[in-house]
Parts: structure tokens; C-alpha cells; sequence
């Protein structure tokens, strides 16, 4: 960069060798621009060409992506879609959310008083972890209506719903517990020297620091979370899963199954996006922070 005198200022402007770096870096990103998207559209093309020109392309084309059996399908996957599955995923992430930040809480305390509950905690993240998820559908929705208790729903709805929250609450009270821990022992430290109790410190101190440090895998968890609704149609809820295969043991078709899948992939697609924009964001603080 030199100086140049205009109108009596000084004004700098690039000079002839800095002008020359920037039009060979443009000339770069064009460049690598052009390489990328000619490799994608030949990449994909050949994959689209060794697809339909496979031998058995016709038998998996009119089982799987029919376009008639989408249409007829559709109005009952949809509607069993909104009514279960999107319900079943926005109570179950609150519900997740309040169970696993109380456990992940109840672990971090050290009050004599709170042992039994510290007990109870470590005990249900070490079960409900080791569970798998279907299996636990399974248990409680056929289990719970079997002991014919007074006064309990035999629902299949609230014991999938319930099933949900349990699993994946354990593995988000882990997630968030790893976040509070993150948190240096001097935020500790400096909320006490401003007088601030234990509690308060938690609350306006570690917990804000600790979850904001864990929204991404949060956010992966809850896309998860988002798939694993349909494993309540096993149990014999009429979901979206419910409804596809309803159809398909029918009419002997299989694209019911392909119309779900494009329900749950448009529904993950934006929550997967914003966790990847979130981990950028994030990876971009801690560079900032290291400088």
C-alpha cells in the first residue's frame, strides 16, 4: 500500500502489486468455483446414470417411488404425521429439557442433603442409557397398561411420549452436566467474591456459560430425537411409520415408506443446518478467543 496525495489528503490506495494479488486470487476462486461444480453435476450424474440403468431399477422403481401410491398414501401419512410424530417431538424436547437439566443439576450438587437424589441420578443415566430406545417403547407401553393401575392412562401416545423423554433425557442430563463442567472454577470463584450464594452462582453464572457451550450437540441430540418418534408405530400408535406400513402390507408397495422418509429428512434438514451454523459460529469464538 502506498500514499497517494489527493486534494491536499493523504488517501491510500492499493498499490500495482496488491492490485495484481487480487486479481489472482479471483482468478483462483473462479477457478475452484468452476472445478467443484463441474465435478458435482458429473459426480451425481454418473450416479443417477449407473442407478435407472441398473437391471432391477424398473422392480425398485415401482416399489419404492410410485408416484401413484405416494399420491393415494400421502393424505393418511400426513395427517398421521402432524397429529403423532411432530407432537410427540415438540413435548418431548421441553420435557427433555426440564428433566435433563434437573438430573444434570441434582449431579452437580454437593449438599450432604442431596446424596439420595445424587444416587437416584447417577443410577437413572446409567439405566436409561443402557436401554435401548425401542425396547423402552416397548416395556412401558405394553407394560403400564398390563399392571391396570387406577387412576393411569393406558395411552400409547403418553407411554411413547414418556419412553421418549426418559431415554433421551438421560443422554441430555450427560451432555449438559459435561457443559456446566466445562465452566472454569474461577466463574465459581468470582461469583462468590461478589457475594453471590451457590445457587445464584449456578443460575447466573456456570448454567447460562455451561448450556450455551453445549447447544450444538443439544441440537443433535433433538434431531435424533425427531427420527426416533416413529419408533412409537411399533407399539401400535397410528404415526406416520403406522400408516406407511399400513399401506404397504395393503396394496403391496413399499413407497409409503420413501414418502415418510422425505416427511422426517424435510423436518431434520433446517434443525441440521442451524447446528452446523452454530458449531461454525462457535469454532469462530474460540479462534478469536485464542488470539
Amino acid at each position: 500500500m502506498i500514499p497517494e496525495q489527493t486534494d491536499g489528503e493523504d488517501a491510500w490506495r492499493p498499490s500495482s502489486r496488491e492490485l495484481e494479488r487480487r486479481d489472482v486470487r479471483r482468478s483462483l476462486r473462479r477457478r475452484s468455483l468452476a472445478v467443484a461444480t463441474v465435478a458435482t453435476v458429473v459426480f451425481f450424474v454418473a450416479v443417477w446414470v449407473v442407478t435407472v440403468s441398473s437391471p432391477g431399477w424398473p422392480t425398485v422403481e415401482a416399489t419404492f417411488f410410485s408416484g401413484h401410491d405416494a399420491r393415494a398414501a400421502m393424505p393418511s401419512i400426513w395427517h398421521a404425521f402432524w397429529r403423532y410424530n411432530v407432537l410427540l417431538f415438540l413435548l418431548g424436547e421441553a420435557l427433555i429439557l426440564v428433566l435433563a437439566m434437573v438430573v444434570a443439576l441434582v449431579r452437580q450438587s454437593r449438599t450432604p442433603l442431596l446424596l439420595p437424589l445424587r444416587i437416584v441420578a447417577i443410577v437413572y443415566t446409567d439405566l436409561f442409557r443402557g436401554i435401548p430406545t425401542i425396547l423402552l417403547v416397548f416395556m412401558l407401553a405394553f407394560g403400564m397398561p398390563a399392571l391396570n393401575l387406577q387412576g393411569i392412562t393406558n395411552s400409547l401416545f403418553f407411554w411413547g411420549l414418556v419412553a421418549l423423554v426418559l431415554s433421551y433425557g438421560a443422554y441430555v442430563a450427560e451432555v449438559i452436566r459435561s457443559g456446566i463442567e466445562s465452566v472454569h472454577p474461577s466463574q465459581i470463584a468470582s461469583a462468590d467474591a461478589l457475594g453471590l450464594t451457590r445457587f445464584q452462582a449456578m443460575r447466573y453464572v456456570v448454567v447460562p456459560q455451561g448450556v450455551r457451550r453445549v447447544i450444538p450437540p443439544l441440537l443433535n441430540d433433538f434431531v435424533s430425537l425427531q427420527k426416533d418418534t416413529a419408533l412409537v408405530g411399533a407399539a401400535g400408535l397410528f404415526d406416520a411409520m403406522f400408516a406407511a406400513r399400513d399401506y404397504a402390507n395393503f396394496y403391496f408397495n413399499f413407497t409409503p415408506y420413501t414418502v415418510v422418509a422425505g416427511y422426517f429428512i424435510v423436518l431434520t434438514i433446517p434443525l441440521a443446518r442451524l447446528t452446523d451454523h452454530l458449531q461454525h459460529r462457535a469454532m469462530e469464538r474460540e479462534r478469536q478467543g485464542a488470539r
